[in-house]
């Protein structure tokens, strides 16, 4: 999990647990990807004239000895070198390149020779656009490597005698301004990801590992993975096979982020859209998402639609918060007076307050408790829009260019901060105390200036939550 999550949830708890404990202890209280650019063409018919006139004048009968060389198909363009390392993917499905996202990132697979792992160099024999041969007399190695159609290219290594391997990544720290980190990411059992520049290591089959970074990820899909890797803080992961093989196939794969795209790529791929615990909430959100952008091609109007939705759903549970608050307002004027009789008696009074909010059915907590039962919609929310790849670059109105960005003006945070006032104003408090009642004022103004960097799809939802959460509850406080 990136920094930029942990201190959202842990900012978001704090806040609860203060308020909560404010109100129990005293009477007094009751997800930045980069800017769009000019889509480009990938002009996967042509390749560099150099590179092109190596390979087209080979003997296709013969294994050459080339440092590079390039597979394509209608879609995708692989460049790559003799020792099998990806140096660039580019496709038609998404603008930026393997290059453009993970920059002058190194990988590669070593092999293991005198009781040291190097990189060798094959030679190449091109059988098509899409498919070469390969060998390597030193490591008594065969093989192919086959560009297929949906984009996976896919590696198949064969020799007489067991060979050991590893498979390594190497890669630069690096953050972008919504606090998105390029990750190392790991699948066996469960999803791990590790920041590049930690220090981490394990023991475990892994069944695809790679790069996540800026919506998009690198991986290598095996059939039977490494055993252990290891993170260093020089950038580095290493994942090693402890058991010699004497063949090996695995799968590269360059993909934007888009969740049903992964899944019918198969291999638990979409896994790397990691909506985290509360991801039963947060796959039912974005399938509504999806939902009523095919009806309206607004992501912003369909996040309100979807906003609107869960509130009634969650209504009947937040009726009896809203009935206990408005008891809350009713004993106002006996918990003043309790208060002025036992001003100096701090024990006593909370005997007293605790005994009248008994005997008039009120919860000096309730007032807490509708934002506790938004806040897993809340975190559900906020990892779509994380990770969701679909609201990346998606216009809302005039100045909301991408919900997936903070909103430039700050207009939205404002917004937020203005209906959690006067949400605050409607909310009965169980305080008299003047200090007390300015630090609850000024929650609505922190929370904003909390949120003013994190996504306006994000801020969008709580605007309309809170204004959806006023109406229901001036609508019960009018019926009761």
């Amino acid at each position: 999990m990136g920094s930029e999550q942990k201190r959202a949830i842990l900012a978001v708890v704090i806040s609860g647990a203060i308020l909560l404990s404010w109100q129990y202890f005293f009477p007094a209280t009751p997800v930045q990807s980069k800017k769009p650019q000019e889509v480009k063409t990938v002009h996967i018919t042509e390749t560099d004239k150099t590179e092109k006139n190596i390979e087209t004048s080979q003997d296709n009968s013969n294994l050459k000895s080339l440092s590079k060389f390039e597979l394509k198909n209608d879609n995708y363009f692989y460049s790559l070198t003799s020792n099998l390392s990806v140096r660039d993917v580019e496709s038609k499905l998404f603008n930026l390149s393997l290059k453009e996202v993970f920059h002058a990132q190194k990988n590669g697979i070593f092999f293991k020779v005198d009781g040291q792992y190097q990189q060798f160099s094959f030679k190449i024999n091109k059988i098509s656009d899409s498919r070469v041969e390969i060998a390597n007399s030193a490591l008594d190695i065969n093989g192919s490597i086959t560009l297929e159609e949906n984009g996976f290219l896919v590696v198949n290594l064969d020799s007489d005698k067991a060979f050991n391997y590893k498979f390594q990544f190497s890669q630069q720290e690096e953050e972008l301004s919504g606090g998105k980190l390029k990750q190392f990411i790991l699948f066996g059992e469960d999803l791990d990801t590790v920041d590049v520049g930690s220090d981490d290591s394990g023991d475990k089959t892994l069944k695809w590992f790679g790069l996540d970074f800026n919506y998009h990820i690198f991986t290598i899909v095996t059939e039977k993975g490494p055993k252990v890797y290891k993170v260093t803080e020089s950038g580095v992961m290493d994942l090693v096979d402890t058991r010699p093989v004497s063949k090996l196939s695995y799968k590269v794969m360059f993909a934007k982020k888009d969740y049903d795209r992964l899944v019918s790529l198969g291999n638990n791929l979409n896994l790397s859209v990691d909506f985290g615990f509360f991801s039963i909430l947060a796959t039912p959100i974005l399938r509504g998402l999806q939902f009523f952008y095919g009806l309206i091609p607004n992501y912003g109007v369909a996040i309100i639609i979807v906003t609107i939705l869960m509130r009634l759903l969650t209504f009947p549970l937040q009726y009896k918060s809203f009935k206990s608050m408005k008891k809350m307002q009713e004993v106002q004027p006996e918990l003043a007076k309790i208060k002025e009789r036992y001003k100096e008696d701090p024990q006593r009074m909370q005997k007293e307050t605790m005994a009248l909010f008994k005997k008039a059915g009120a919860n000096p907590i309730g007032g807490c408790l509708p934002m506790i039962l938004q806040m897993p919609i809340f975190f559900a929310f906020y990892r779509v829009l994380y990770n969701a790849v679909e609201l990346v670059d998606a216009p809302f109105i005039l100045w909301i260019h991408d919900l997936s960005s903070k909103d430039p003006y700050y207009v939205l945070p404002i917004l937020m901060a203005a209906a959690m006032f006067f949400h605050q104003k409607l909310t009965p408090s169980t305080t008299v105390d003047p200090t007390q009642k300015k630090i609850m004022m000024f929650m609505p103004v922190i929370f904003a200036l909390f949120m003013k960097d994190f996504p306006a799809g994000l801020t969008l939802y709580i605007f309309v939550s809170t204004m959806v959460a006023m109406l229901q509850q001036v609508l019960v406080y009018r019926k009761s």
